[in-house]
């Protein structure tokens, strides 16, 4: 069992969770996740760690209420207990100092890429962190990314905050206007990371993304999470979660984690109902 040491509500749909994991912290490092339940009957979910403190023994996840797990999951308190928290799972992210790293976060992706950000500066790198929500309301750890960033940069898809438009929009006129960017790291819904692919393509920018396939074992043997990158079938599990962006498949992605939307309606409808 696993302790809720906190929760926080980040906006009315995302809540983030420190847990008492005290193995996973010693091991814990940028671009890994975790995979939980919440009970003996409960789905396994994948969450990417948001930060960890090895002193404390304690992790955090930040959770986007989409269906009936996660809306389960965000209605639990501190002092609660999860069945399980398997992990540190997938390969590290590749922090080194490349010169100026572009980190690109969109929605709830913005709370995966903030420990990268803190990595890739801590790494002596010159960081542009470039975030983006759909409403202010939605937007999260704007002051936590810009403490450990040189440049800033936040749009709001309805201009309700800061800057109107995507987060692709503001990467395509840095690139444009000559500004030398040596890696670019994005971590967003699947349109969005395919749009900041699509954007630095033309200029040979290299580009990574952190895939979020279906997932249920972690470990490469269900084969659910498979995704198509260079052409050839990877696991997102134990060969990702991070992969070159301009060898990514994205619409054969974006199919796949479709697939069971019906599914999932049904057991929202039936939590709702009390059952």
């Amino acid at each position: 069992m696993f302790k809720i040491l906190s929760k926080q509500f980040l906006c009315p749909t995302v809540a983030r969770f420190e847990i008492e994991a005290p193995l996973i912290a010693r091991k814990a490092q940028p671009g890994q996740f975790v995979i939980l339940r919440i009970d003996e009957r409960g789905e396994r979910i994948p969450l990417t760690l948001n930060d960890w403190s090895p002193e404390r023994g304690t992790i955090t996840v930040v959770a986007l209420e989409a269906g009936a797990t996660t809306k389960r999951l965000n209605s639990l308190k501190a002092g609660d207990y999860l069945a399980d928290v398997v992990g540190p799972l997938g390969r590290p992210a590749e922090i080194g100092r490349y010169g100026t790293v572009a980190c690109v976060g969109g929605g709830v992706g913005i709370a995966c890429i903030y420990p990268e950000v803190r990595a890739f500066k801590a790494a002596g790198n010159h960081v542009i962190s470039i975030i983006g929500a759909r409403t202010r309301e939605l937007l999260i750890f704007e002051e936590e990314i810009r403490r450990f960033s040189d440049e800033l940069h936040v749009t709001t898809d309805d201009g309700s905050y800061a800057r109107k438009g995507f987060v692709s929009d503001v990467l395509k006129e840095l690139l444009e206007k000559g500004r030398k960017i040596d890696l670019v790291v994005a971590v967003g819904p699947v349109p969005m990371m395919k749009a900041v692919a699509e954007v630095t393509r033309p200029h040979g920018v290299k580009t990574v993304v952190s895939l979020n396939p279906i997932m249920v074992d972690g470990t490469g043997m269900c084969g659910c999470c498979r995704v198509e990158v260079g052409g050839k079938t990877r696991f997102a599990c134990v060969d990702g979660p991070e992969f070159d962006a301009h060898q990514v498949d994205f619409d054969l992605l974006a199919a796949r984690n479709r697939r069971y939307l019906e599914e999932e309606r049904m057991a929202l409808e039936r939590l709702k109902g009390g059952r």
